[in-house]
């Protein structure tokens, strides 16, 4: 039998609001349920039990935003995909946006395999401005960062210092102090949590902990450059954007060509 011909779409998505508290499953059972009521031609794996052929990128961990997610659907036919994002919106749940979507060329690789790094703006709690800024720098100095994990009841013991690519106080929140990093997602890999972690190891008085978090950007690497999986749509020069919005935008530039 001849395989099903395959055309693949890649969607770029939000997570905003309460339903960050929904996991990494339960946004894939959402997003498949509103592909089926959409009557999508999707390409399904072969055997007893054939499953949707839809790929999503890096997991995002339960309670974190994001503004940049992203999810590949094979088809068997391609589609118009310019009214694609808002019939998605309609048939998802407040909270889930589908900003934009775009062909992908076959053979192209995997979003898993793609994503090198992230930018997160993260809130760090329980310690002062002072305080979070020293952290900041002394982090910055040290050569080596060990981290233990835990990995099939087997400790490790790994240097996660090359996974701070970027690291910037932003100013104080209402709850405590908010940094803009860029985390490697290469060999050795970096979350939010196990760098609030290493954070407080090198903090001068507090043991900090981690506040809201929000992943603005997801990057690949092609000849030293980073670039985005699918760009979002730039807003119109009259829409009006939030405070949070305008952070995202300025660190789009930060380093995005290094």
């Amino acid at each position: 039998m001849n395989p099903q011909p395959r055309f693949t779409v890649r969607l770029r998505f939000t997570k905003h609001g309460k339903i960050r508290f929904t996991s990494h499953r339960d946004v894939a059972r959402l997003f498949e349920r509103a592909l089926r009521k959409l009557r999508l031609p999707i390409s399904y794996s072969e055997g007893f039990s054939p499953r949707p052929r839809i790929a999503f990128g890096l997991a995002l961990s339960v309670a974190h935003e994001s503004d940049a997610e992203y999810l590949d659907i094979d088809l068997v036919t391609p589609i118009d995909l310019e009214d694609l994002p808002s019939r998605l919106c309609a048939a998802l749940p407040d909270g889930l946006t589908v900003v934009a979507a775009g062909h992908i060329e076959p053979g192209s690789a995997s979003l898993q395999e793609a994503i090198t790094s992230c930018r997160w703006l993260i809130e760090v709690l329980d310690g002062s401005l002072s305080d979070v800024t020293a952290a900041v720098s002394a982090l910055l100095a040290v050569e080596e960062l060990p981290l233990e994990r835990q990995r099939k009841g087997k400790t490790t013991v790994v240097d996660v210092r090359p996974c701070v690519l970027e690291l910037e106080v932003m100013g104080p929140t209402d709850d405590g102090v908010q940094l803009a990093a860029l985390l490697s997602n290469e060999s050795v890999s970096l979350r939010p949590s196990e760098f609030i972690g290493a954070l407080s190891e090198v903090a001068p008085t507090s043991t900090l902990r981690e506040g809201r978090v929000r992943r603005t950007h997801q990057f690949t690497t092609s000849d030293g450059l980073r670039s985005e999986p699918l760009l979002a749509p730039v807003p119109s020069p009259t829409t009006e954007t939030t405070d949070a919005q305008a952070v995202t935008a300025a660190m789009a530039g930060v380093g995005g060509g290094q």
